[in-house]
């Protein structure tokens, strides 16, 4: 059977269509954002319905060859992955960003920065533990060095937030965020202050996690109702941690305390909605999901980031600021820099420095041959430039071609 075949079986129906009968292929939420032990299952009574609506889920994905189709016509999941690429490439032929500083002045610096901020990351969620203080003269410098990393060229840093450890994943994800939304803050140009604290409420977004025991946040199996209800409580903890911290500013504090909330009034932990949230949570709720749906976890795969990218336009329906969605694609890339790529030429390449605007035409380091499957010499390619007759086909993943980012990034 051919994949389009497989995919025609695939539907995106309104949660209110739900049935039980129905074989749900894709929650389509976020992994931490539902309590279900996978996310293919079949749907057997109207409590698991209620269940899922209750999450605020609006739609979802059916598998109609392994249940209960639907009464009316539905978009199937190729229909879907379609408008989304009509989406991105839109987004792309948007104004360009900011002018950025030569990449090989930047790697290096950026390189010892990202080393630097994960060893105090992950020692202040020890001293959490602890009962000890967030010790401001530590964080306050780096994000200093980080925002000034970003300004230079963000495609020095912003890269190294994909190389994630499992049992790290916790304090590596805040360093991800923080780079993440200062790029982000960047591109919707926002004054260096504001920006600044920006960073600092996304690099202490989840210390509130430092009170959810180790054996729930590193649980390598989906966690129980009760698991994730202790789970989901870290964003109270990290408010009140922040909270008695001196010095921590309300943009900071509203990163912390807002980036569950959804636009659409469905998220937690105070349920608020559209403009209710503050544009600082509106942006972390952003970032936190893509990280988090780019990562690998202990029993979850990561998604390609473009992937994730597509994932957040379908979202923003509902979930997030839609606006705010469009400029996160264009700050990140409609390949971010990090990603795989398909070439015309069948060659894979890792994408390594955006083009404000040429989004479409990144810099890439050519690394192997999908139709030899087999590895090549390494060469860079500026795909923006008139002598390259090779282009972006698609975006693929790492682990489907047994390549290792950690060699490349």
């Amino acid at each position: 059977m051919t994949a389009t075949a497989d995919h025609d079986k695939i539907k995106k129906i309104p949660v209110e269509h739900l049935r039980p009968g129905m074989y749900v292929h894709d929650v389509n939420c976020g992994w931490m954002d539902h309590p279900f032990v996978a996310s293919h299952f079949l749907i057997k009574d109207l409590a698991t319905v209620r269940k899922i609506r209750e999450l605020g889920i609006h739609d979802i994905y059916i598998d109609v060859s392994r249940g209960r189709d639907i009464d009316q016509q539905a978009p199937t999941e190729d229909e879907v992955r379609r408008e989304i690429e009509s989406q991105l490439i839109a987004i792309a032929e948007e104004p360009a960003a900011p002018t950025r500083t030569p990449l090989a002045e930047e790697r290096r610096r950026a390189e010892r920065l990202h080393s630097e901020a994960n060893e105090i990351v992950h020692g202040m969620i020890q001293d959490i533990r602890l009962g000890k203080q967030i010790e401001m003269e530590k964080v306050e410098p780096l994000v200093e060095s980080m925002v000034d990393s970003i300004f230079r060229n963000p495609d020095a840093l912003l890269p190294l937030g994909m190389l994630k450890e499992h049992d790290n994943y916790t304090f590596q994800h805040s360093v991800s965020v923080c780079t993440l939304m200062i790029a982000f803050a960047r591109g919707l140009e926002l004054d260096r202050p504001t920006i600044r604290e920006i960073a600092i409420g996304a690099l202490l977004h989840d210390v509130g996690k430092a009170k959810v025991p180790e054996s729930i946040l590193n649980k390598p199996a989906k966690l129980t109702e009760a698991e994730f209800a202790k789970m989901k409580s870290h964003v109270v903890q990290s408010k009140i941690i922040l909270q008695h911290t001196p010095g921590i500013s309300q943009i900071a504090l509203d990163v912390a305390a807002l980036h569950h909330e959804r636009y659409d009034g469905t998220g937690y932990p105070n349920r608020l909605k559209g403009e209710e949230i503050s544009l600082y949570g509106r942006m972390g709720a952003i970032v936190d999901v893509y990280d988090a749906i780019s990562s690998d976890r202990v029993y979850h795969k990561g998604m390609p980031p473009t992937e994730a990218l597509g994932k957040l336009l379908e979202w923003s329906k509902f979930h997030f600021d839609p606006e705010l969605v469009r400029h996160f694609v264009r700050v990140v890339g409609i390949y971010p820099t990090g990603s795989l790529v398909r070439l015309d030429s069948g060659r894979l390449g890792i994408v390594m420095e955006q083009h404000p605007d040429r989004l479409m035409q990144p810099v890439v380091l050519v690394v192997f041959n999908a139709k030899g499957n087999l590895y090549v010499k390494p060469e860079i390619v500026d795909l923006a430039q008139p002598a390259s007759r090779d282009r972006v086909v698609g975006h693929e993943a790492f682990e489907a071609w047994n390549i290792d980012p950690r060699k490349w990034i």
